[in-house]
């Protein structure tokens, strides 16, 4: 599988709190926080939904 990497680019503050279990989900705490992951559907589905508080390349 393909590894991206994630960034956390907008606060979870006033955020829903299913948006925030998914940030931290994904391994994201802090705003500009990065994580390299393995593209798998589950986390390409997690990535859609909080698509506004994160930023994706493709490594």
């Amino acid at each position: 599988m393909a590894k991206i990497k994630i960034t956390q680019i907008k606060s979870v503050i006033d955020r829903s709190e299913r948006q925030k279990r998914t940030v931290e989900a994904l391994g994201l705490k802090k705003i500009n926080q990065s994580v390299e992951v393995e593209a798998t559907p589950a986390i390409v589905g997690m990535v859609r939904r909080v698509n506004h508080l994160v930023a994706v390349e493709n490594i």
